[in-house]
């Protein structure tokens, strides 16, 4: 159990001084800054002063938030590592009647952060849930992307190894809206490579770094270019958003009867270039990744 405690409250009601339940607390959500401190709103500030514990992703962290603040509360670690069991405890001291908020290190709790398995137990539980609102660091880059807002949509962390990466990639090459993605730094240029890859070179990206805080910045271009500014520096480090522009028809589409292995052959015959090149070429054309490009290849050289 928690290491953790508070004086019991004083009744608040007939039945509580009767002995009976205590009324259970309630869990708040709370929206801390994703860099710049002063993005958290009066009400967020006003609940860490008022409920009887704050979980925290990393109580050292948000030891920063808090000192800056002057509030003393007690906290208590929740993060990926150990959601589970303290998950069911902090439902226990909600039953009990504490009041408590739970923070991530930067944003909503719950959004690719702990969080969700906490509120989904107290739902059942029936013990109050009420969001709190802050910062977020998907929405605060989209709406600076240049992208299109009317339709997007949030995917999280796209798959760390590089076969599902590209899957989910292909997965969203057609799509009509905007998809944002948070990446690891150290692995944003693999991403990149896979997006020109799988959607092609001139699918417009946008890659916000460091939203809000000192080093804010934000690439916007076709896939290749951004690639080739991020592949000219050192470390990149860093919180990263990426986001992917909608699908475009392609502005020369080829004729419908025409095979990409016909228009890569015409291109070798017309053109006077190698076999890859024209597949560089023919896919950009037919709007396709070129490893699709290459699969369909590959099938009419064996239909023959």
């Amino acid at each position: 159990m928690l290491d953790w405690h508070v004086a019991k409250k004083a009744p608040t009601s007939r039945d509580d001084r009767d002995g009976d339940q205590p009324i259970p607390g309630t869990l708040y959500l709370v929206g801390t800054p994703i860099g710049n401190l002063e993005d958290i709103t009066l009400r967020a500030l006003h609940v860490l002063k008022q409920v009887d514990l704050i979980a925290c992703e990393d109580t050292r962290h948000t030891a920063t938030l808090l000192n800056h603040y002057g509030i003393d509360k007690p906290t208590i670690s929740y993060h990926e590592h150990n959601e589970l069991t303290r998950a069911a405890e902090l439902i226990v001291h909600l039953e009990r009647g504490d009041n408590i908020a739970v923070v991530s290190d930067a944003g909503m709790p719950g959004v690719s952060d702990p969080g969700y398995r906490l509120v989904a137990l107290a739902v059942r539980h029936h013990i109050r849930v009420v969001p709190v609102p802050g910062a977020s660091a998907f929405l605060s880059a989209l709406v600076a992307s240049g992208l299109a807002t009317d339709s997007f949509h949030f995917n999280g962390f796209l798959p760390p190894k590089a076969g599902a990466r590209r899957t989910g990639l292909e997965a969203i090459r057609s799509s009509p809206r905007t998809q944002v993605f948070y990446e690891a730094p150290h692995r944003i240029l693999e991403t990149l490579r896979d997006v020109v890859e799988a959607l092609g070179p001139e699918r417009h990206v946008v890659v916000a770094r460091e939203v809000t805080k000192l080093h804010e910045e934000f690439l916007r271009g076709p896939a290749d270019e951004v690639l080739a500014q991020l592949e000219q520096r050192g470390e990149i480090r860093g919180e990263i958003t990426l986001l992917i522009g909608k699908a475009e028809e392609a502005s020369h589409p080829p004729a419908a009867t025409k095979s990409i292995a016909q228009r890569i052959e015409e291109l070798v015959r017309n053109g006077k270039i190698d076999e890859k090149a024209a597949l560089k070429q023919a896919a950009k054309e037919f709007g396709l990744p070129k490893s699709e490009a290459y699969r369909q290849l590959q099938r009419a050289k064996r239909s023959r």
